[in-house]
This record gives structure tokens, C-alpha cells and sequence, in this order.
């Protein structure tokens, strides 16, 4: 089985600006995820997928591959993953170079550990036909949660049925953005892998941070220094 690892890493961040290669406690965010990687020794090819060409160096530096830039349609605020990995997977198959299985593992999940890539991969190999995707516990009950219109008024917010105790709802679990495994004939027939053949591969809440805001940004630094000392 061949196996390509995906890191997206576009420059145009609105929210963070060039988050993908802001400092976390010594190292590009980026860095993380391409050491995981490696370390995770599961890999035939580990490239990042960035617009950036200084992006692209630092990606080499920290042992990843480049071998193409990403084109203007899949570097927008409004292409799809979808779109990209395509992208890759064909510009890899024009040099000759084809896969099995892809991971898109995004960068902005530098908690995620080489561990938890082997162990996902694992799942994939005794279990999936399709996909293994990563999943925390949800910090709150959906139940618990529900719509306002523009008065704010508690109108029909929560279903009398959904207000029992926590203990008694069962355990959500949310998508965590961190590793996303896919067989890559069946993602080219149908990109909707939440279906039968795919699995879930449950992380810890304090490994699945995905840093989209300066908060989330400083709960990631506080937990990585913990681990350091």
C-alpha cells in the first residue's frame, strides 16, 4: 500500500496571518505536523500544498517535499480540500507517481502526534474500506444547543426531550480536523466519506486543537510547553 501524506498550507490567512508558519515555541506551526509525519514512518511521500514559495522552503527545511506550487483556483478562500487534493493527486500521477491511500493532515493540529497517525493508519488497515477520520469528544451536548432569532427570545431553543442530564444523553463526538486517511480510487468515485466502510479514530481533547483563532493559538503554546517541561 502506498501511502502520500497531505499538508495544506496556503498563505492567504484572514484570521491568522500566515498562521501555517508563525512561530509555536520554536518552530513554524507547519513544522509540527511534517515531523509527525515522518516520525510516523507511515508514509511513502510527505508534500505540502502551499501558493508560497517561501512557504515551500520552509516546508523542505523541516523535510517535506514540493515538487509543485498550488494553482491560483485551489489557493482561494473558496476552493474546497476537495479541490486540492485532486490537484495533488493528479500532479503527482503526471510524474508518474500514484497512491492508494492519501492523508490530509492540516497544520493547524499541532498536538496531533506520529503515534496517533500509525494508530489511525492501523484502523484503516484492519478496519476501513474507504476512510478513517479523527474525533474528540464534543466539550458540550448539541442538545444543549440551538438557534436564536434576532429578539434573542427562547423560542422553541431547546427541545423539551433534550433536557436531561448529561450523564444521560450519551457521548458526542465532533470532527477534530486532524487526520483525515482516504482510499483514493473510492475518493475519486465519491468524495462523501462519512459512510459505511469509514471509521472513526478518537483522540483526546487535549491533542485535538485546531488553531483557527489567537486563543486557540495560545491554548496550543501553553500545552506544547507543558509537554516541555
Amino acid at each position: 500500500m502506498k501511502n502520500i501524506a497531505i499538508i495544506p498550507a496556503r498563505s492567504g490567512s484572514k484570521g491568522l496571518k500566515d498562521k501555517n508558519i508563525r512561530d509555536l515555541c520554536g518552530m513554524p506551526l507547519m513544522a509540527y505536523t511534517i515531523r509527525a509525519a515522518i516520525k510516523s514512518e507511515c508514509f511513502d511521500e510527505i508534500m505540502v500544498s502551499t501558493d508560497s514559495e517561501k512557504y515551500a522552503e520552509i516546508a523542505r527545511e523541516y523535510g517535506a517535499k514540493v515538487p509543485f506550487l498550488r494553482s491560483e483556483a485551489t489557493a482561494t478562500d473558496t476552493a474546497s480540500s476537495g479541490d486540492m487534493i485532486e490537484e495533488v493527486l493528479e500532479g503527482y500521477k503526471n510524474r508518474g507517481q500514484e497512491f492508494d491511500t492519501f492523508c490530509l493532515l492540516q497544520p493547524t493540529s499541532p498536538l496531533r502526534s506520529s503515534e496517533d497517525i500509525w494508530a489511525a493508519y492501523e484502523t484503516y488497515r484492519t478496519r476501513a474500506s474507504f476512510a478513517v477520520i479523527s474525533v474528540c469528544e464534543a466539550e458540550h451536548s448539541p442538545l444543549w444547543c440551538g438557534h436564536l432569532p434576532e429578539t434573542n427570545e427562547f423560542t422553541n431553543f431547546i427541545n423539551p426531550d433534550s433536557m436531561k442530564r448529561r450523564q444521560d444523553g450519551g457521548k458526542f463526538y465532533r470532527l477534530n480536523g486532524a487526520i483525515y486517511i482516504v482510499n483514493v480510487n473510492k475518493f475519486k468515485r465519491d468524495r462523501f466519506y462519512y459512510q459505511a466502510g469509514s471509521y472513526a479514530y478518537i483522540m483526546p481533547q487535549e491533542k485535538s486543537v485546531d488553531i483557527d483563532t489567537e486563543m486557540d493559538f495560545r491554548l496550543a503554546e501553553l500545552l506544547i510547553q507543558k509537554d516541555i517541561h
